[in-house]
């Protein structure tokens, strides 16, 4: 590769890395090409990039970003997985194929601005996605609602059997009276 060719491709990764939300470095050694294959598949089907990059160029693409807190965790054989969009799916695609295939080995992860641990990654991983979560919370809200206007209709119901009870009283005692 020309100098020329070098350059363009650290210019196509630094725009890679400007809209990143999740970075997961992983070492595939070991890993057969069907392999990688499989897995950049699976990632592709949720617009998620893998791939392997000479560790200097990432290192030159990713200086002066957030993604230079990576540094390093370039070294050896490193392949990259770039997600510009929910890092769930990410994770959880990354860990479902090491328990299959345990030659992968997960470095280390950048999501949304933090350097994760490969035991964060995973952890990670089994968490719900955002639309879930999401769902979740706002089921909880609309139950806190629903428990709260319960809970003033139940007053209100209250309120207006004490005011029957006295109009009630009040006409028994009107109706009883000599006129």
């Amino acid at each position: 590769m020309n100098r020329r060719e070098k350059e363009q491709v650290v210019s196509d990764l630094q725009k890679q890395v400007e809209q990143v939300k999740a970075v997961v470095l992983t070492n595939y050694r070991g890993l057969k090409v069907g392999q990688m294959d499989q897995l950049r598949r699976r990632l592709r089907e949720e617009k998620i990039t893998y791939s392997v990059v000479k560790n200097t160029m990432m290192k030159l693409a990713s200086k002066g970003s957030a993604l230079e807190k990576l540094h390093d965790y370039f070294e050896g054989p490193t392949a990259i997985a770039m997600s510009t969009g929910d890092p769930i799916p990410l994770v959880r695609i990354l860990s479902e194929f090491q328990k299959a295939q345990p030659l992968l080995e997960i470095k280390a992860g950048w999501i949304e601005g933090r350097v994760s641990s490969p035991e964060e990654v995973r952890a990670l991983a089994s968490m719900p996605s955002r639309e879930v979560m999401f769902g979740r919370i706002l089921g909880s809200i609309q139950m806190s609602g629903m428990q709260v206007a319960g809970a003033i209709l139940s007053a209100l119901q209250q309120v207006v059997g004490v005011v029957q009870a006295r109009v009630d009283q009040l006409e028994k005692q009107s109706s009883s009276s000599p006129t």
